[in-house]
């Protein structure tokens, strides 16, 4: 007896016809921009942003109107608002990631993560040297960062959401004021309350202890939201069964907010990997690979940025290209690592 697979239905796909006006207006209005462009003084990429979001929008709202009538006029001009925020939120984005790409490519080279600047000048040629001393700094400063605030950040947010005991409201308030210290308070303060007055002078670690400061508000405040998601009746039923509270948080709470907590733990990354102002007071920025990360001076990454920009000539700034390029590669795949990881033990 054969059987006949039967596909489900799905009205809500667009099928090839319905593309054809959609391409027709696409393309219709991406040559009358041109064209606007080439017959008028505007010139420029957000000019043809501009006028092909107006004409595309135009359009749309006219073939809509013809074919369902008035009543489609408010949705259309919605989608429209809707779609042209989306793209003033995109563009910046699209924006620095293609201009870091073009002009950080031009800065690669063979070894560029095989030697360090031990040797060689950011004035040299850009073949000469490298930041592998930045790379190892800047792993060794996230690597010690997440050791301390994550723990911290977690546990501060378990005791807000689920203990809620004795200074509670203070320790929020305290949580809240530190998301908004700059970035360079913490530098400063780890360079007078720390290398100045104790036997950990500017390292790795001094650069982590600044870091920290800045991470530990930012994985507070999302662990925070994330708990707040997991529904009541998981509690309640943990504690129906007899379990203690600590007992419920751990084996029912945590477990199910563990994407989102491996979410907070990658937003206190994206928090902390491009600052510099921080590593200027705390860091010594060394041009030579230093595997102690608990004494003497070493670098990372956003430094090495920083000194390259600052020098101003061409082989620097094709430097600091390249090392903003590698920075963000590496934050990355540090994303895309933690959410396969919390994906895989999800589906476990």
């Amino acid at each position: 007896m054969s059987t006949t697979e039967v596909k489900p239905l799905r009205p809500w796909a667009i099928t090839p016809k319905q593309m054809i006006p959609s391409a027709l207006i696409f393309s219709g209005s991406f040559f009358i921009t041109l064209l606007v462009l080439a017959f008028t003084p505007l010139k420029g990429k957000l000019a043809f942003v501009v006028f092909f979001f107006l004409f595309s929008s135009l359009a749309n709202t006219i073939y809509s109107v013809r074919k369902r009538g008035r009543k489609a006029l408010g949705e259309t001009v919605a989608a429209s608002l809707i779609f042209g925020g989306s793209l003033i939120v995109f563009l910046p984005v699209f924006s620095i990631l293609f201009t870091t790409v073009r002009k950080g490519v031009a800065g690669l080279h063979l070894t560029l993560f095989s030697q360090s600047m031990a040797n060689a000048s950011f004035l040299d040629p850009v073949g000469k040297g490298g930041l592998l001393h930045a790379l190892i700094g800047t792993l060794y400063l996230i690597l010690i960062a997440m050791i301390i605030s994550v723990p911290m950040g977690i546990m501060t947010a378990l005791y807000l959401t689920e203990i809620k005991g004795p200074g509670s409201r203070f320790i929020q308030f305290i949580v809240q004021a530190m998301s908004g210290v700059p970035s360079v308070v913490a530098g400063l303060f780890i360079f007078s309350a720390i290398i100045l007055t104790t036997p950990i002078k500017a390292s790795a670690l001094a650069g982590a202890f600044a870091l920290a400061i800045l991470m530990i508000p930012t994985v507070t405040r999302t662990s925070q939201e994330v708990l707040l998601l997991v529904p009541s009746d998981l509690r309640e039923a943990g504690l129906a069964m007899g379990a203690t509270q600590w007992r419920t948080v751990a084996t029912i709470v945590v477990p199910a907010a563990r994407n989102g907590l491996i979410t907070a733990t990658i937003l206190g990354v994206a928090r902390i990997a491009g600052e510099t102002a921080p590593l200027i007071f705390t860091l010594g920025g060394a041009d030579k690979i230093n595997l102690n990360p608990f004494k003497d001076y070493n670098s990372a990454l956003p430094f090495y940025v920083w000194k390259g920009l600052s020098l101003g000539t061409p082989e620097s700034i094709a430097r600091a290209w390249s090392g903003i390029l590698v920075l963000i590669v590496l934050v990355l795949s540090l994303f895309i690592a933690a959410r396969t990881l919390g994906t895989q033990k999800m589906k476990k």
